[in-house]
């Protein structure tokens, strides 16, 4: 029997607030808990450092002139562990190397979407690498999908 897994600590960096809103619903329906919202790079900026978030969904493309990109790279420096998975709309604008994302999920994406993709991410979190096939609705980045494979 598998054992449960423990809810993974969320945070949601988007702009839109009824998107943050319909991506906070979704997750806690799955038992895992939002830790922080944020709408710009400085509203990340000054979230506490001790939140230590399992899993940031991040768009590109935020308020105040931001960047998802910069978000990142902040995400990296202040919580490592955290898997950074972008939400946008425009993944053709990710670097190759996915400013150090994981993976991406392409806007616009149905709740099934959504979920079969964190389905898939809570695996590869929790026990990786993931067992179920990789969801059309999640694109791993070449060197974290090599890792899982």
């Amino acid at each position: 029997m598998d054992r449960p897994k423990p809810p993974l600590a969320v945070l949601i960096v988007e702009d839109e607030a009824l998107l943050a809103m319909d991506i906070e619903a979704m997750i806690e329906d799955v038992g895992h808990r939002i830790v922080g919202e944020a709408a710009s790079l400085f509203e990340v900026e000054a979230l506490d450092a001790a939140l230590c978030p399992d899993l940031a969904f991040v768009d590109i493309h935020l308020a105040k002139g931001t960047s998802g990109l910069d978000v990142s790279a902040l995400i990296r420096a202040r919580w490592p562990r955290t898997f950074i998975v972008f939400v946008t709309a425009n993944p053709k604008k990710l670097p190759d190397d996915y400013a150090g994302g994981h993976g991406v999920i392409p806007k616009p994406f149905s709740r099934n979407g959504l979920l079969s993709a964190m389905r898939y991410i809570e695996e590869g979190i929790c026990a990786p690498p993931p067992v179920s096939p990789q969801p059309s609705s999640f694109l791993a980045s070449p060197h974290f999908a090599a890792s899982w494979n």
